[in-house]
């Protein structure tokens, strides 16, 4: 079955006599049990996508559905899980209170519902502040917070707009792995993000839309294909060709990852020690490279 199926979907907005094409013709499918990245530019229409599955903004052209049921039906939105880029959980209650809060608005009742909430505070490592009013959390801690609200009500999909964007690194981590096990045991993930080592370990496709138009969609390694930059860093003695001294003795260089085990055999020559490799690029540099965009982008309402 189709988790989200999005059918020539156009959206305008009007702004100060200005009409803007947030959304142009837009189609795409979605599988049960996929995870789904929606990448682009701010401003692209991502989170006005987002918004339409959500039946948050109701006037479009097109037609969508959340498995098979018209996404404008509150019954399509049952057991979806959704994250906002900004978390906007009541301040004055507690993370226990906004959790028992989405079980009741999906009529969800368990036997014991404290323990199921705890369990999912637990997963996210903020049962310690589970009777804590939210206002005096941190915006990481609320960030998974927000994140344990959308998976207690065991979603068929979670829905989730830069999802890792308040997160420490520790938190990413945890947060990548927990969604991993999701998807794992048949959940469907439809997330933005320009961060391209967090999603690209989860993304089994990638939409790329640019100024409204779903350009192409493809496999992580379809996107970044072979000439993918990695930042290369090593301590040795001796010069190396292509890479450049920082200090110290410690060497870095910026190469394509085709070019990645013929550098590794370079230094273990040369007798350098490997201090790190990873990903250069950003989900949005690769989206501009794809489209052979020299401009930097700029962002609009409509995003």
């Amino acid at each position: 079955m189709k988790a989200i199926e999005l059918t020539n979907i156009s959206k305008r907005f009007e702004q100060k006599k200005l009409v803007v094409e947030a959304l142009k013709s837009v189609s795409l499918s979605i599988e049960e049990g996929e995870v789904f990245g929606f990448v682009g530019p701010n401003g692209a229409g991502k989170s006005t996508t987002i918004k339409l599955i959500l039946n948050i903004i109701r006037e479009y052209q097109g037609e969508v559905k959340i498995f098979g049921i018209d996404a404008r039906e509150a019954n399509s939105r049952r057991r979806v899980g959704y994250v906002p880029e900004v978390v906007a959980l009541y301040e004055q209650l507690s993370p226990l209170e906004i959790l028992r809060t989405g079980l009741d608005m999906h009529q969800l009742r368990p036997a014991n519902p404290d323990a199921v909430c705890m369990k999912w505070l637990e997963q996210f490592s903020v049962a310690h502040v589970a009777k804590r009013p939210i206002r005096n959390l941190s915006k990481g801690t609320a960030q998974r917070v927000a994140l344990a609200h959308a998976m207690v009500v065991e979603p068929r999909l979670l829905i989730l707009d830069e999802p890792l964007s308040g997160l420490d690194p520790i938190g990413r981590k945890d947060v990548v792995a927990i969604l991993a096990e999701y998807q794992r045991n048949g959940g469907t993930v439809f997330l933005t993000s320009h961060v391209l080592h967090d999603v690209e370990r989860l993304a089994n496709r990638f939409g790329l839309i640019h100024k409204g138009e779903l350009r192409t969609i493809q496999s992580p390694n379809e996107l970044v294909g072979d000439n993918e930059l990695v930042t290369v860093r090593s301590s040795g003695a001796n010069a190396l060709a292509g890479m450049t001294q920082e200090n110290d003795g410690r060497w870095f260089a910026e190469i394509p990852r085709s070019l990645l085990w013929q550098t590794l055999h370079s230094l273990e020559q040369a007798g350098h020690t490997l201090i790190e490799i990873k990903p250069t690029l950003t989900l949005e540099s690769a989206f501009m490279r794809y489209l052979g965009l020299n401009e930097k982008p700029h962002g609009t309402a409509a995003d």
